[in-house]
């Protein structure tokens, strides 16, 4: 287990306001990096989000959700409105969102420097603040790995030949990374999302894993390609479950000495039992947060429980 503060997120914090046909909105703390702090906080990590939030109770609402499950909050001061997302389900839980959020992030120091960075999201593509991140991570993975996952918002990603290249970026500067085959299909139209996934880790990424939803996923690792099923489970919505993805992967390669400047050559070497291992720990977090309302990923104990029954 890595010590507190060693893992760092970059992103954004957002009010999901979920809307239910036939019932009043419900207010939940999301944002895609803030639920992966969130996630390795409830299993057991110490997180720091670098991040935004407003003067508002918005902002009040989700810094007390992150501090209570003990993630630590760094900020730059902005006093923009906290960034809200308007999530509408359909009967199968599925998700759709309509935003309004800004990200102007500006570089903030730290304490120390840490194990590992994780970013994505609206956080890397949406200026000014992209750039913020983008240094930060240049900055910081000299000595830390670092995972991206894209998590692709297209009424946010702007023109979309541009989109493709920052997240090309991110790719190339990461030694994880992830992402649904939703997002690399609306990325590269018309492509295989595995064939991306390939040419992708070519580019400088030790692994790349593709989610698949209810087919399971599959991670590209240098001796090709390993897939795991998605753990069976009644859907109640699907909010933070690519996160939970997220938080459960980096557990995982955490509890094999993977993070880490040290970890870093031995991930590029990852073999295919500890890929399986590490997936079915991801699909395991995904499965146990999809089962509940909201972006509310498991602890340690709920984690092996769903692995065990798997």
């Amino acid at each position: 287990m890595l010590d507190r503060l060693d893992l760092l997120v970059i992103g954004e914090c957002v009010a999901d306001i979920v809307r239910l046909p036939g019932a009043a909105d419900q207010i939940h703390p999301g944002g895609s990096p803030a639920n992966v702090a969130y996630g390795l906080a409830r299993l057991g990590h110490g997180a720091t989000l670098l991040t935004q939030l407003g003067p508002d109770d918005n902002g009040r609402l989700i810094r007390d959700h992150l501090t209570g499950a003990g993630v630590e909050i760094r900020t730059d001061g902005a006093r923009e409105p906290t960034p809200s997302a308007a999530v509408t389900l359909d009967d199968g839980g599925q998700a759709a969102y309509a935003f309004e959020i800004t990200w102007t992030l500006d570089a903030v120091s730290l304490d120390r420097a840490p194990h590992h960075v994780h970013t994505g999201s609206i956080a890397t593509v949406m200026e000014p603040g992209a750039a913020t991140v983008l240094a930060a991570v240049e900055s910081l993975r000299t000595s830390a790995t670092v995972s991206y996952d894209p998590n692709v918002r297209p009424e946010l990603m702007g023109d979309h030949d541009a989109a493709v290249r920052k997240v090309e970026c991110c790719v190339a500067l990461s030694d994880l990374v992830k992402a649904s085959d939703e997002d690399l299909r609306w990325l590269y139209p018309g492509q295989e999302p595995e064939q991306v996934a390939e040419r992708w880790r070519a580019t400088g990424p030790a692994v790349v894993l593709v989610t698949r939803g209810g087919d399971g996923a599959l991670a590209v690792i240098p001796d090709g390609q390993v897939t795991v099923a998605a753990l069976p489970t009644d859907v109640v919505d699907t909010v933070g479950a690519g996160d939970a993805f997220m938080s459960g992967t980096l557990h995982a390669l955490a509890s094999h000495g993977l993070l880490g400047a040290d970890g870093r050559e031995r991930l590029r070497a990852l073999d295919r039992d500890t890929a399986t291992d590490v997936l079915r720990h991801a699909a395991a977090s995904a499965a146990v947060t999809v089962a509940r309302a909201g972006a509310n990923p498991p602890d340690e104990a709920e984690l092996k429980e769903a692995l065990a029954r798997g």
